[in-house]
């Protein structure tokens, strides 16, 4: 006699049938690309895992996070605003989220969250490839928050680092993420991100320009404008829809040299992964599904 689900359908043949459900939350969050990426890494592993995203107002942050431990979510991923207050919600820290006092992945383990910061690797590793030599540099750092703080632990490995300008314009957030600076052993210097002439002079003195807040994700004009962008400086918009920011045009038309924002997007979502499943990141998987048939911007 044959019994319900005694042979697996032709459509499960391959597959790890153990479902597992995973999210982003943040607020903005329609312009994730996450799901798309994420879903087809899990798609590309045989894993039956769904990856959806969540707006999640501040206000909203603690009993969100309630809810995804009743329901048992595997792992969710964490954007702006909530990078660091999320931080007291969650029962452990890697070493590397606990020293940054932020997180953007987390992993629920045996029941437990687990914080870890894979934008720290999502930001360093774009660098990398356009710089060798950190002796001497000068970095300016738009914005305060989360991905601000992952930046200065990724350049707190590189070593002989000049500057780290920082304009952000909550002070009291600012002069936190100083702080952590200080600790890093990092040279970091506050300024209020409204005192635009003293902005112009920071960026035509810097090397790398990070921007870590969301302006451009609505179209917004950068504050740094491409008179005061030299051409030998490496502009990083972290903020990767549109692809092409107001920071982004202006660093063209000076001439420097461009990291995209899908750049970090990609790289922290392939340690994401990585913690997630215990497996290597189908990285040419998850790139093309950024990209489709016309391939990696220019």
């Amino acid at each position: 006699m044959s019994g319900i689900g005694t042979k697996p359908s032709a459509a499960n043949e391959g597959v790890n049938i153990k479902s597992k459900a995973f999210c982003i939350i943040g607020n903005p969050i329609e312009h994730s690309l996450s799901p798309l990426m994420q879903n087809a890494a899990f798609r590309h592993a045989n894993l039956n895992y769904s990856y959806i995203a969540f707006k999640v107002p501040a206000d909203e942050l603690q009993g969100a996070v309630e809810s995804m431990r009743k329901i048992r979510m595997a792992g969710f991923n964490v954007t702006i605003p909530h990078k660091v207050e999320i931080v007291k919600l969650l029962d452990k820290l890697s070493d590397e989220a606990s020293l940054a006092g932020s997180v953007n992945t987390v992993n629920n383990e045996n029941g437990q969250l687990v914080g870890y910061n894979t934008d720290i690797d999502g930001v360093l590793e774009p660098i990398e490839k356009r710089i060798s030599n950190f002796n001497g540099l000068n970095v300016l750092i738009l914005g305060a928050g989360g991905s601000c703080r992952a930046a200065l632990v990724g350049l707190a490995r590189k070593k002989g680092i000049n500057t780290i300008s920082i304009f952000n314009r909550d002070q009291s957030k600012l002069h936190r993420v100083i702080r952590l600076g200080f600790d890093l052993n990092l040279n970091c210097i506050p300024f209020k991100f409204e005192d635009i002439v003293k902005l112009s002079e920071v960026s035509m003195k810097s090397d790398l320009i990070i921007n870590t807040t969301s302006i451009g994700l609505q179209g917004e004009k950068s504050p740094v404008i491409t008179d005061f962008i030299r051409k030998d400086t490496v502009v990083f918009d972290i903020v990767y829809k549109p692809i092409n920011t107001d920071l982004i045009e202006n660093a063209k038309k000076a001439g420097a040299k461009i990291i995209f924002g899908y750049e970090m997007l990609l790289s922290q979502g392939y340690k994401a992964f990585e913690i997630w499943t215990g497996m290597k990141a189908p990285r040419e998987i998850m790139k093309q599904a950024l990209f489709g048939i016309f391939g990696e911007p220019k």
